[in-house]
């Protein structure tokens, strides 16, 4: 169920796989036929399966079904700030912050750039998805931005697989034009072919906000553990998962 887990203080961190679900081919991991842990409800999926995926995240966050909050992903910089929980989606947004306890914010990606931020002194957490529009939108420094609102002021960042710049093919003038907007984003395909390293550019604007920054390895097209847009097509959705916990 989870690729990678960590704990800071009351603040937990986790990305899902694509395991422990019940989801049937070709919402699975490799060649599983069923078992499933597809957490996206817009892919074609039975949504039946799709809610009992998301049950069995948040019993494993400890959470009621509706704390573990989601928005429409659209691809921009737009964030939400969550104040309690939610039956559906919280709004069209690509980013989450929260000063409340108990709420686990959980952004969806199949290549896209998960990023889990929290100040755990302060309270704070936030989630964003960044995948190739949204990073050179500034999702990233947007949800920064929005914790600082709320008082955040030492904020660590777990950014979590995704395509890696030697499988994230594009075409020449997209490459040009994201590079100079983040010019760190240059890269070359195993083949020499032009591509984008989205994960680089999002890690290079957490530096250059002084956020101290954890990356998880795994490329998502190579590392069948994982959905993947580019490799399959139709496919699933795994998460990136912040929760501040309840303090006895």
């Amino acid at each position: 169920m989870f690729a990678h887990q960590q704990q800071d203080g009351p603040v937990w961190r986790a990305f899902t796989d694509a395991h422990d679900g019940v989801s049937d081919a070709p919402y699975t991991a490799g060649r599983d036929a069923a078992g499933g842990l597809n957490l996206g409800s817009h892919v074609g999926d039975d949504p039946t399966a799709v809610r009992s995926n998301r049950r069995r995240v948040a019993e494993a966050a400890g959470v009621a079904p509706e704390a573990l909050v989601l928005v429409d992903q659209v691809h921009g910089a737009e964030v939400v700030q969550v104040d309690g929980p939610c039956h559906g989606s919280a709004g069209e947004a690509d980013a989450m912050v929260t000063s409340r306890a108990g709420l686990a914010l959980a952004v969806l990606v199949a290549d896209c750039t998960p990023v889990l931020l929290a100040d755990p002194v302060a309270g704070v957490v936030g989630a964003a998805h960044a995948g190739r529009p949204g990073m050179l939108a500034g999702v990233v420094p947007a949800t920064v931005a929005a914790m600082r609102d709320l008082g955040a002021r030492t904020i660590s960042a777990v950014v979590g697989p995704s395509v890696c710049g030697r499988c994230y093919e594009v075409p020449a003038e997209m490459q040009q034009a994201a590079a100079r907007v983040v010019p760190e984003v240059l890269a070359r395909t195993w083949a020499g072919t032009p591509s984008i390293d989205v994960a680089t550019g999002v890690v290079t604007q957490l530096a250059g906000l002084g956020v101290a920054v954890t990356w998880v390895p795994g490329c998502t097209y190579e590392d069948a553990r994982f959905y993947s847009y580019r490799r399959s097509g139709t496919t699933g959705r795994f998460g990136g998962v912040v929760l501040r916990r309840e303090v006895a």
